[in-house]
């Protein structure tokens, strides 16, 4: 009989992405014989249409033959059965607290976890499965559109910013990267307001994401310069300055006497490293954080930093707008508190007050924290994400579920990401038994 591979609705408001998109159903069909189930949703990038032109059936999943079953987001409690294997973005590895219950769940019924963000090389530790670059594409627009919003709303002018769309409402990555280049080119040709210069955008980490996030920021007229030039730019208000951030520059040892070891500050993180990034913020008027980070490692920028600054300024420090991509609550940047959606993407952040206001206007800085942002352009970035995901989808299909989790046959970066199986935490994951 052929295996059933089943495909999930996501439940998330505004979640628009499908793990396999409908050509590679057909190309997966065609080669391993898997036949297809795809839950209806009035809500995905591509049309239960497109799918039943490729050979897929549509309907509810629950109680159905598929065991293993894809999604991108968590999934609602009720949903998970015995024995199916899902396939999604947990958000459970840091013992996120308000995944906890959902874990739980799993643990409970009987079904097992594998997380794609924990797809990963074994020896480098690179992850194979993953959305960052597009959430680094619409991170740097909606980014750059805040700060459009925020000059408009303080009429400062002129603001080549202020033309940008949500970048929901544009039909691709391509219709996307030409709506900034025309932003590009009303800089080169009438600048932006002079009070802005030098105009500095800050990008902390160089992975997936914040390499997302440069090429768009790319397309603008810039120059890119070293953490130790900021305090020297000249005030050009026909192009930006563009610095990138390592771990280098953002942490030191707590010792004086010692030096920095980037595999020192990865093994024991704030035990032995604090943040040195505070040094660089009066400097920046646009900062995107593109970093993974835990609980084990300084925070970048902390409230206490913030307020300082804005103090030492008089409420008016160069920074106007945090595009906080990875969306860590209280993390590397600690105020931000909340994220939120696609159609109201940012909030203000008070210092003194240590309040935020949804929106763009009011007293502090903005904050862009859209913790879905790869949705925006979900028919590239689900095509993108189906392309790496497809090659493991055999091996996951195939695999026999019924054996101890020792004999269990998956590829070692998959097994690497069975977090549940059967009920049970796998012996790597078994440390967020403190956090159930």
């Amino acid at each position: 009989m052929p295996k059933k591979v089943g495909i999930r609705r996501e439940d998330k408001a505004f979640e628009l992405r499908t793990p396999i998109v409908p050509s590679d159903v057909l190309k997966l069909a065609k080669e391993h014989g898997f036949e297809f189930v795809v839950e209806p949703s009035e809500q995905r990038a591509f049309s239960e249409e497109a799918y039943r032109e490729v050979g897929a059936s549509v309907g509810d999943l629950h109680g159905t033959e598929p065991q293993v079953i894809f999604g991108i987001k968590e999934i609602p409690k009720e949903v998970f059965e015995r024995e199916k294997v899902y396939l999604f973005f947990a958000h459970v590895i840091k013992g996120q607290k308000y995944n906890m219950a959902m874990l739980k769940q799993i643990l409970d019924v009987g079904a097992s976890l594998i997380d794609y963000e924990c797809i990963v090389e074994v020896e480098t530790g690179r992850r194979l499965v993953f959305f960052g670059n597009w959430a680094g594409y619409a991170g740097m627009a909606e980014t750059l559109r805040g700060l459009g919003e925020r000059l408009n709303e303080q009429g400062v002018a002129p603001n080549p910013f202020a033309d940008l769309k949500p970048t929901y409402q544009y039909s691709g990555i391509e219709e996307l990267q030409t709506a900034v280049s025309a932003i590009g080119k009303r800089i080169q040709a009438e600048g932006f307001a002079y009070e802005l210069a030098p105009l500095v955008v800050g990008f902390i980490g160089y992975g997936n994401t914040s390499r997302g996030a440069q090429a768009i920021f790319d397309l603008l007229p810039h120059k890119t310069v070293s953490p130790a030039e900021l305090p020297h730019l000249t005030s050009d208000n026909h192009l930006l300055y563009k610095v990138v951030f390592r771990e280098e520059d953002t942490v030191r040892p707590k010792d004086s006497k010692a030096t920095f070891d980037l595999q020192d500050y990865y093994d024991h993180g704030k035990a032995t490293y604090q943040s040195a990034f505070p040094q660089y913020l009066p400097n920046i008027s646009v900062l995107m954080n593109c970093i993974y980070w835990s609980d084990k490692y300084p925070r970048m920028v902390t409230k206490q930093e913030l307020k300082k600054l804005w103090n030492q300024t008089g409420g008016k420090p160069r920074l106007i707008i945090v595009g906080d991509i990875s969306c860590d609550i209280h993390g590397a940047i600690e105020f931000t508190v909340q994220c939120t959606k696609p159609d109201h993407p940012t909030f203000v952040y008070h210092p003194d007050m240590d309040e935020a206001t949804m929106g763009i206007s009011g007293d502090g800085v903005v904050v862009m924290a859209v913790d879905n942002l790869p949705t925006e352009l979900p028919r590239d970035a689900s095509t993108s994400f189906s392309e790496t995901l497809q090659r493991f989808i055999p091996a996951l299909v195939n695999a026999d579920y019924s054996v101890p989790f020792e004999q269990l046959d998956l590829p070692p970066e998959v097994k690497k990401a069975v977090i549940v199986y059967r009920g049970t935490l796998t012996p790597e994951y078994e440390y967020l038994k403190k956090y159930l």
